[in-house]
């Protein structure tokens, strides 16, 4: 295979890693940063760097058991980073808090600059925060996975290893709590209603 095909073909990557463990590294790079992002997002960048490393150990030890026929590892590894935060979901509604009682921040690359400017008012940040830490695990893993990185409803039943009838309810149910949180406004540029 070659690097181009590789870049678009997970699954190779990793039944080469089989033989060679050392193959496994392109995944890494490939979505290091992405995973980081998510993970600061949910959690901040205190814990982050240490969980992006956690969510490629268990990639690694789980590798023999990844379905082959899926091309495309990013569902995978963000399933796996979804319950690493799972573990840590004090500390992700105590984030959410935190951000909802600060001043507005300055602008920073990541999810949370993204978010920021995706808002309709500066104001309606606060709102946005605080409908996230109400909104139970399940929906926030989904309304998170589906809107801010960007999965399509398989991926994310792929990630959490759920129904996707239940990603559609879960996040119909999600996107609904945090309309209503903010006075039935869209606080995305994307509509929540879709």
């Amino acid at each position: 295979m070659t690097d181009t095909l590789d870049a678009v073909d997970d699954a190779g990557t990793i039944a080469r890693s089989l033989d060679d463990p050392e193959a496994f590294a392109p995944l890494f790079d490939r979505y290091s940063t992405m995973l980081y992002r998510y993970v600061s997002f949910r959690l901040g960048a205190e814990v982050a760097e240490d969980l992006v490393g956690e969510t490629f150990l268990i990639a690694f030890r789980r590798r023999g058991s990844y379905d082959l026929s899926y091309r495309d590892a990013r569902p995978w590894l963000l399933g796996i980073a979804t319950k690493l935060v799972t573990r840590h979901r004090r500390a992700e509604v105590s984030r959410y808090r935190a951000l909802e009682r600060q001043a507005p921040v300055q602008t920073v690359d990541g999810p949370e600059e993204a978010v920021t400017h995706d808002l309709t008012a500066e104001g309606s940040r606060p709102a946005l925060l605080h409908a996230l830490a109400q909104l139970s695990r399940g929906d926030r893993d989904v309304l998170l996975l589906i809107v801010w990185s960007d999965m399509t409803y398989e991926e994310a039943a792929r990630a959490l290893d759920i129904p996707i009838g239940t990603v559609k309810s879960r996040l119909n149910r999600a996107r609904r709590k945090v309309r209503d949180a903010l006075g039935g406004v869209n606080p995305l540029k994307e509509d929540l209603d879709g």
